[in-house]
């Protein structure tokens, strides 16, 4: 068993995605160690030690104790803003965004609950299933785009305009302008990471936020059924919603209700093709597609870990002594493989009665666009395997490759036959 110290460094060789090891084999080591370790900080922090979570129970835990974890550090005393520390470039002037900008990503409390109650009526399972007809229809049209070359790219043609084209309805972006955001959030998504940032991050930030202050514009001159136009019309009635929010809140909006579920497709159906067995038992049973979206989502879902508590003042648990501002990291896929909550927890099983997973967070954060997640990747995988039931990877596994960021890995072309 390795100690402490080294497997720090393998956690944060996976973190950084510099580590050529499976992850999965790191997580699982770091689960024997413990439910909580100390690992050096990945963004250089030596005032305050870091800390991962890998068991589930701990995870749970932690993440819905709004009491003494905040994902807010300036709001504890003399504790700087980590963002500052991974977005390390001058600050412009160009419109906030949700990485930028006080978006309910990082703030707790009053005004996170304010500012989620905006637009929580627009996810709620009842209003993402009156979409249900019109993502079908849009995943269809992807596959009829395709279907007589007898081959596609699986995340450019399907796993990654799927998403983008809902939200982007539901928020009202014009047709033209999504490729403009397909750059951005590849960018942004890409070359953030712990430790790291890569110089066209900020300009991206930058060009988004303007992007999205113009449309808002555009949107209060000619406003429509959209979420964007409720937006601007609850920020008329005064303190509740300012121009800072409303473009923080839209850009989190476009980057998260795409950039998760693209990568849940994607990432999916490669699992599915690693495990071919699971692969023909889902083709044999497409009303297994529901249990199978979750076992994906548990078993190497969009995120590795989510957003970073920081502790608010000192909290033990699990004889762990948690000091009032250390950075607390919840490794959500090593959770979602804890032994003591799930058997066989390596392995892929499409039949798996699942009662929770923490791939889309858990407590007052937990993913906002959850539903339609869920609503989406059904119904491409239901789509994909009824229409191309001979669906079969073009390229050796091998080849397949995988880019690391801030919170997740991703597959950026996974060339297919059917």
């Amino acid at each position: 068993m390795l100690n402490k110290s080294d497997i720090s460094s393998e956690v944060l060789g996976v973190l950084s995605g510099k580590s050529e090891e499976n992850p999965f084999f790191v997580f699982s080591k770091t689960r024997d160690i413990g439910p909580i370790i100390p690992i050096s900080n990945p963004i250089g922090d030596t005032d305050n030690q870091t800390w991962i979570v890998v068991h589930m129970e701990e995870a749970v835990q932690i993440l819905k104790n709004a009491k003494q974890f905040t994902v807010d550090p300036t709001s504890i005393e003399e504790k700087e803003n980590f963002r500052d520390k991974i977005n390390s470039k001058e600050k412009s002037s160009a419109p906030d965004t949700f990485f930028t900008g006080k978006s309910m990503l990082f703030l707790d409390g009053l005004d996170h609950r304010r500012l989620r109650m905006l637009v929580s009526k627009a996810f709620t399972p009842r209003y993402m299933e009156g979409l249900r007809p019109r993502v079908q229809e849009i995943a269809d049209e992807l596959l009829d785009k395709v279907h007589s070359k007898g081959e596609m790219d699986l995340v450019k043609d399907y796993a990654y305009p799927l998403p983008i084209n809902v939200i982007s309805e539901m928020l009202g972006v014009p047709y033209e302008d999504r490729e403009k955001l397909k750059d951005w959030s590849s960018a942004i998504a890409t070359g953030l990471g712990w430790g790291k940032q890569d110089a066209t991050v900020a300009k991206n930030l930058q060009e988004f936020g303007e992007y999205t202050k113009q449309l808002v514009e555009r949107k209060r001159m000619n406003p429509s059924d959209d979420l964007i136009s409720q937006l601007i019309a609850i920020e008329a009635e005064g303190d509740r919603l300012d121009e800072s929010e409303l473009i923080s809140m839209i850009t989190l909006l476009i980057f998260a209700g795409h950039e998760t579920t693209s990568n849940l497709i994607a990432t999916g159906s490669m699992m599915l093709f690693e495990n071919p067995k699971q692969l023909e038992l889902l083709k044999k049973d497409l009303r297994l597609i529901p249990s199978a979206v979750e076992e994906l989502l548990r078993y190497n879902g969009p995120s590795t870990a989510v957003g970073p508590r920081f502790a608010k003042e000192d909290v033990e648990i699990s004889g762990n002594k948690i000091k009032k501002g250390d950075m607390v990291l919840v490794m959500v896929k090593a959770a979602n493989r804890d032994e003591k909550i799930f058997t066989d927890s390596e392995d892929l099983d499409i039949t798996r009665k699942i009662n929770q997973h923490l791939a889309f967070g858990h407590g007052m954060h937990m993913c906002l666009g959850s539903p339609l997640a869920r609503l989406e990747g059904e119904i491409a995988f239901t789509s994909l395997l009824r229409r191309m039931p001979n669906l079969s990877l073009k390229i050796p596994k091998e080849k397949v490759e995988w880019q690391f960021n801030l919170s997740s890995q991703s597959i950026d072309s996974l060339p297919v036959t059917f």
